[in-house]
């Protein structure tokens, strides 16, 4: 049996990730000739070519595609077992979950502080919508989450609260005299729930134009004019503007964004989080053993 070269297979992986030869060579500090040479060892390891010509570029064979995939394995298990033998044991996984809305403002800094604590972390990302990520915390399929659901079951953290907004595209045409078209999720929300309760109280017709399963769905629909959804301003683009009260569209509450830990994890760099995390507007539940 053949044992495969590690650097080979590195090398191999750069290429598929970067596309060229010369990206590869650039990310892996190597000249493009070295490349082609390792990469002619590596098919002949192999005993099967691993890339062709399409015109003046190379594109993996059948075969190159399928060894990427193992590489990816290989090169995963080779790294982990230098970093276990290196530092006495695994290091620490800790399982974090977002709602779509914060992926991009909140979870960031949540991450960067985390891997500040503990830089040999493994973090396993779930983003997902805040019932789904708080019923994986309540199956302990999650260590942490953050959510716009408040639940005392658990040690929580009220991290912020954002203005929620009625959204539409920039060019959308709202008439007041029309139902509302409402985009909005397939399942029941907080969003949803708060915008049919506004809209009900002040006497507002509105029917659904367009429901999705994700927020992607939401802001394609929006930005093809399909409708208004209400969100909280995380949702914003350029391509959209929001819809006030001189529209003849009701105000909205504020929603709350909260961090909660799993109760029976025992993480030290969670505790250190938890207990360390600026601007603490509430903290409730039991205390985070």
């Amino acid at each position: 049996m053949r044992n495969l070269d590690i650097d080979l297979l590195r090398t191999f992986v750069a290429i598929a990730q970067h596309e060229t030869f010369a990206a590869a060579a650039a990310r892996v500090g190597r000249t493009q000739s070295a490349i082609t040479q390792q990469m002619q060892r590596l098919e002949q390891e192999m005993g099967c070519a691993l890339f062709e010509k399409r015109g003046r570029h190379k594109a993996m064979t059948s075969d190159g595609v399928r060894l990427v995939a193992y590489a990816h394995k290989i090169l995963a298990l080779n790294d982990q077992a230098v970093q276990v033998t290196h530092s006495g044991g695994p290091a620490e996984k800790i399982r974090v979950g977002s709602p779509h809305d914060v992926a991009q403002s909140i979870l960031p800094n949540l991450l960067r502080r985390l891997s500040k604590l503990s830089p040999d972390l493994q973090m396993e990302i779930d983003v997902g919508r805040s019932p789904h990520l708080m019923d994986a915390l309540r199956e302990n399929a999650l260590d942490m989450a953050i959510s716009t659901r408040y639940d005392d079951a658990f040690p929580g953290i009220k991290l912020r609260t954002s203005p929620m907004v009625w959204i539409c595209a920039e060019d959308f045409v709202f008439n007041a005299a029309l139902p509302v078209p409402l985009v909005m999720a397939d399942e029941i929300s907080l969003f949803r729930q708060l915008s049919i309760a506004r809209l009900d109280a002040n006497h507002i017709p509105w029917r659904t134009s367009y429901m999705s399963a994700t927020l992607v769905g939401i802001k394609a629909a929006i930005s093809a004019g399909l409708g208004v959804t209400a969100r909280t301003t995380e949702l914003l683009d350029a391509n959209m503007r929001v819809l006030s009260e001189a529209d003849g569209l009701p105000r909205l509450p504020e929603v709350a964004f909260y961090l909660y830990v799993q109760p029976t994890c025992e993480s030290p760099v969670l505790r250190e989080l938890f207990d360390s995390t600026e601007h603490i507007a509430t903290r409730f539940g039991p205390s985070f053993a």
